[in-house]
This record gives C-alpha cells, sequence and structure tokens, in this order.
C-alpha cells in the first residue's frame, strides 16, 4: 500500500503544480507555468490564459478510477472440486457463502501515465487509441466469517470467531490497451465514450481480519488465485465535467473450484 500511496501524492502535486497560481509585485495574482510532453518533447509555457492544445500524440498523467466491486460466480457449486475446496457445512456451499458489503468493496485503479494517439480528428469527433502501465487494485468486504488457507491443498472454511472487519485484497500491475471517442455536443462540450482491454499479473493478493480474539490479522499469500487476468473495460462521460468507467475480469479469480469474475464500476478522475 505503500507504493500506492506514493503514486497518489505524486499524481496530486504534479496536477496541483500544474494549476498553482503566482503573486506578482503588484499582488495581482497570474497562472503559473504549464508543462506538456508530446511528439515535440518537453514543453514549458508560462502566461495568464494556457490553453491544451489537441496534439497528434500526448501523454495523459494521474488517471484514477474509483468504484466499487461485485463478484459475478459462475461456480457449479455441485461439482466435486468445488465441494471439496469449500470446507463448509453442506447447506453453505453455494454463492452466498461469498456475500459482500458492496459499499465496502472498493474498487482503485492507478494509470501514472497514458500514451495517447490521435488516429482521426474532424470538427466534431474524434478517435484516440492509448495504451500505458498501471495497477488495478480489488477489495472485497465480505458478509460471512470465511477464511482463506493455503496448505497443501487450498481451501476456504468458515472459522469459529466472528470478524469485525473480514476482507480479501489483490493488486495487479497492468497494461490497458483501448480507444476513446469524442462527440461534439456544443462548442465548448464533448460527449467521451470508448471501450478496451487490460492485461495484468497479480503482484499481490492478501487477507486482512479483524476479531477481538485475535486482533488484527494480514496474511499475504497466493492461495489458490491465478496469477494473470484480463479484463474488459468501459467510459463515459462528458470532458471537464464527468466520467464513468466499468470494468469486467473475464479471467476467473480462482485457478480452480471456483468460477469468480470481478466486475467495477464508479468514477474516473482525470483524464482528456
Amino acid at each position: 500500500m505503500k507504493l500506492i500511496y506514493c503514486i497518489l501524492a505524486a499524481t496530486l502535486i504534479y496536477g496541483t503544480g500544474l494549476a498553482q497560481e503566482k503573486t506578482d509585485s503588484t499582488g495581482k495574482k497570474k497562472k503559473g507555468a504549464a508543462i506538456s510532453f508530446g511528439s515535440n518533447g518537453l514543453k514549458v509555457t508560462s502566461n495568464d490564459s494556457v490553453q491544451k492544445v489537441d496534439k497528434l500524440f500526448d501523454l495523459e498523467v494521474g488517471v484514477v478510477d474509483v468504484g466499487v466491486n461485485t463478484l459475478q460466480d459462475k461456480t457449479i457449486y455441485t461439482n466435486a472440486a468445488t465441494q471439496n475446496f469449500l470446507n463448509v457445512p453442506n447447506d453453505q456451499k453455494n454463492s452466498n457463502l461469498f456475500s459482500l458489503q458492496n459499499a465496502k468493496s472498493i474498487n482503485v485503479n492507478v494509470w501514472p501515465v497514458l500514451a495517447k494517439l490521435r488516429v482521426f480528428k474532424t470538427e466534431h469527433q474524434k478517435l484516440y487509441l492509448y495504451s500505458g502501465v498501471g495497477l488495478q487494485m480489488y477489495n472485497y468486504r465480505f458478509t460471512k466469517n470465511i477464511s482463506y488457507l493455503n496448505n497443501t491443498t487450498p481451501e476456504v472454511f468458515m472459522d469459529s470467531l466472528s470478524f469485525s472487519k473480514n476482507k480479501l485484497g489483490f493488486t495487479y500491475l497492468s497494461v490497458p490497451l483501448g480507444f476513446t471517442m469524442k462527440t461534439k455536443l456544443a462548442p465548448k462540450a464533448w460527449l467521451i465514450y470508448g471501450a478496451g482491454i487490460t492485461g495484468g499479473y497479480r503482484i499481490s493478493s492478501w487477507t486482512k481480519q479483524i476479531s477481538g480474539q485475535r486482533g488484527k490479522q494480514k496474511n499475504h499469500d497466493s492461495f489458490n488465485f491465478n496469477d494473470f487476468n484480463s479484463c474488459i473495460t468501459g467510459e463515459i462521460g462528458v470532458e471537464g465535467y464527468l466520467r464513468l468507467y466499468v470494468s469486467y475480469q473475464l479471467t476467473s479469480l480462482q485457478k480452480t473450484a471456483l468460477d469468480q469474475h470481478p466486475f467495477c464500476m464508479g468514477i474516473r478522475i482525470g483524464g482528456a
């Protein structure tokens, strides 16, 4: 998590630096410098009316997604492998075992740098291709007292304790690839929409449980989770006002036994 906080802090500092105001000797405020990086290299401009230029190639810095997680459960709970994986009473071997506190199951994606290439432009329409690198982070808060165990044979079991917090988390190092369309709605309003895919490698998976008997326990382990994920993504919004995103993981979280797929939706901060 320290790495995540550093990335977010750097993003905020960068954005603040672009928008900061300076005061001259007369006490009058004026805009500070704007920094951009494109096909012509690094450019610094310093005047009172900095206007964004639509370049052929550009970099988007500090795009952050914040949303909620759900799980689409496609597991066939009558399978022998699933029955053996779930060390719980038979009447609890169903999708309700993994029910979530949806308001506390959070998805955060951090895209420090996204490269954007404009491939089509008219007066009322623009098309961009983009790619980059970033982090996809999923947190799931369970309502049941389930625990993941990574022994010789991984399993999920029902713990004897009652947890005030029972969380499962993932972090993936991910590469997105997609397109963004812009359609002009008004002289200063553009509708933004697009779709893409991401491919990621799991760099961390962990559980966090808090109880009166054991206190706070955090366990980093691979459990039975896949090392790689693949997602389809989409976004829609109005430039400069509001952008929404959705993401659905095509690959299952688990290697065997369970067939669960994260679905996320929320607000996209930054980008153009």
